[in-house]
């Protein structure tokens, strides 16, 4: 284990501290916390728990080691372990970019754009402490703990937005330049470390190691680093610390309170940088870090702290954020890396642009997934049915999954959600009403015959929110979940505890336990018992 040495090179995180059991095991569970050398992350879930448990109980009486800029060796553990985390202070900002972008911030804030995300997280529902608002190109999306987020779209080059404020599109256009620039200045800061791996300049080591060695730099053209920095959306990101009964406590190197936890960056384009810009409310005259006389990092300022996953030897880092600060997240660091964010006193708040994986993440993806179900959906019967062109297993089976993804995925992710996604403009709505008709001639498709002995299969997986307060197994199941007699919530509906209530009285409720929309959890064999029933067979797949 890194050993702080005396003197002036002592490791900001040497403390010594002895947790509570129930911190012990709340933190092992909740946490990614690093594991001992030979941990393999392909294990299982049960497995990686277990050995965390084991680490924390290993390290119980012990913080790990990290360092702040008081420390001397800080400067040269990031050049040396952290050589892909890049920092602009806000002096090498445009002034003029600066009061827009705030100004934005508060604008948005005031409309009430931003909220509180309803998210999964260890099998629980619960609300983020950060309120957020995703803005970026029309018809994109972000997902992260099982919730999807609808872009705010910014006004590209072409596009047609209603915004209901005046100062909101400007909100909008001011964050689309804040990207526009922190695209240049990522490309320019990966040019930078590409010219230093060339040359071999000391500052960042030619020789790093297998895990954490910078291959991709063997030769990237300028193509590639540009696609990699083409940010499509931007994560929004506000907290007031002093309104927060309580956040968690930094628990392995001792950093002091959290407003976001150690974590991956997920449903990104692999081995694409990020950008954060950041804005603490604080007054123009702050206290640096260096002069500070607290040991460790100081809490009343905002940090954001990095550590490398899996490793318990090399220190963590706190880096300061002030006002106008920037950092940028360069290749496969955000896959090698865990970063959290540690409160300080003001309220704070940021831009996360982020090239987001989309490629089942936009609106003309499934316009086109609900177009190629439809390809099988015949005319109207004379009994008022609707024919399938096809009884192929393998077309049902996929029109199927089309009929699951745009109800799972999209409208019961978009409906209960509330007014949220309409805020500040309504460019959703008519997509998404579009999207329903869609779902409703899918599930028009022939009503399954009233046939208990088809579909009594208690070990089918079905979805959990099917309004059944969220239960994953129930006798008696029909497809979609329904229990027999019941009969099945619309897409612009939403369950909660049984009860099946519209988006906006959703929306009222969120500070109680509604459940998160999970995604689609259907079997193959679930799948095509469900296909075939919907085609009015009576005979039921083998082993039903």
């Amino acid at each position: 284990m890194y050993n702080p040495g005396g003197g002036g090179e002592g490791c900001s995180g040497s403390m010594k501290r002895t947790p509570t059991p129930e911190e012990r095991e709340r933190e092992a569970k909740e946490s990614h916390c690093r594991a001992p050398t030979g941990f393999d992350p392909a294990t299982s879930e049960k497995a990686r728990r277990g050995q965390k448990l084991r680490l924390f109980e290993e390290l119980e009486d012990t913080w790990l080691p990290y360092l702040t800029p008081k420390d001397d060796e800080f400067y040269q553990q990031w050049q040396l372990k952290y050589p892909k985390l890049v920092l602009r202070e806000a002096g090498s900002v445009p002034e003029e970019l600066h009061r827009e972008v705030q100004a934005a911030f508060a604008t948005l804030h005031k409309h009430g754009c931003l909220a509180r995300d309803l998210v999964r997280v260890q099998g629980k529902d619960l609300l983020t402490p950060v309120a957020r608002l995703l803005v970026g190109n029309p018809g994109c999306t972000y997902k992260y703990l099982n919730t999807r987020l609808f872009t705010v779209p910014w006004p590209v080059r072409g596009s047609n937005i209603s915004y209901h404020e005046a100062e909101v599109a400007a909100a909008c256009q001011t964050l689309l330049s804040l990207n526009s620039y922190l695209q240049l200045e990522t490309v320019q800061a990966w040019e930078e470390l590409v010219a230093k791996e060339r040359a071999n300049i000391d500052e960042v080591p030619v020789c790093i190691g297998p895990d954490f060695g910078l291959g991709i730099f063997d030769g990237p053209d300028e193509a590639d680093i540009r696609s990699r920095s083409a940010y499509n959306v931007t994560l929004l990101n506000f907290m007031d610390p002093q309104k927060m009964p309580y956040l968690k406590e930094e628990p392995y190197f001792g950093m002091g309170k959290m407003a976001v936890s150690w974590h991956h960056d997920e449903n990104l384009v692999d081995r694409s940088a990020v950008a954060v810009y950041s804005h603490s409310c604080e007054g123009p005259e702050e206290d640096s870090e260096e002069d500070s006389p607290l040991e460790g990092r100081d809490p009343d300022t905002w940090h954001v702290g990095f550590k490398i996953s899996w490793d318990i030897e090399t220190p963590g880092l706190a880096i300061p954020l002030h006002q106008g600060d920037c950092y940028f997240m360069l290749d496969d660091l955000n896959a090698t890396h865990q970063h959290c964010v540690l409160a300080g006193l003001p309220p704070r708040f940021s831009s996360t642009h982020r090239v987001a994986e989309c490629s089942t993440g936009t609106l003309d993806y499934i316009l086109q997934r609900c177009q190629l179900a439809l390809q099988n959906v015949g005319d109207v019967t004379d009994s008022g049915g609707v024919s399938l062109k096809s009884l192929e297993p393998a077309v049902l089976k996929q029109g199927e999954e089309i009929h699951n993804e745009v109800e799972f995925e999209w409208l019961r992710q978009f409906w209960f959600q509330g007014s949220r996604p309409r805020k500040c403009t309504d460019w959703w709505c008519q997509p998404m009403a579009q999207l329903e008709e869609m779902w409703r001639k899918m599930e028009g498709v022939v009503p399954v015959p009233d046939r208990a002995h088809l579909t009594r299969r208690p070990e089918a997986r079905v979805p959990a929110l099917l309004g059944e307060g969220g239960s994953r197994h129930a006798p008696a199941l029909r497809p979609h979940g329904r229990r027999l007699g019941t009969q099945r919530p619309a897409p612009g509906a939403h369950t909660l505890g049984g009860v099946c209530v519209s988006g906006e009285e959703g929306k009222a409720v969120l500070g109680s336990s509604p459940p998160s929309p999970p995604p689609a959890v259907w079997g193959p064999e679930d799948l095509a018992a469900r296909a075939w029933q919907r085609a009015g067979c009576l005979l039921a797949p083998r082993g039903a």
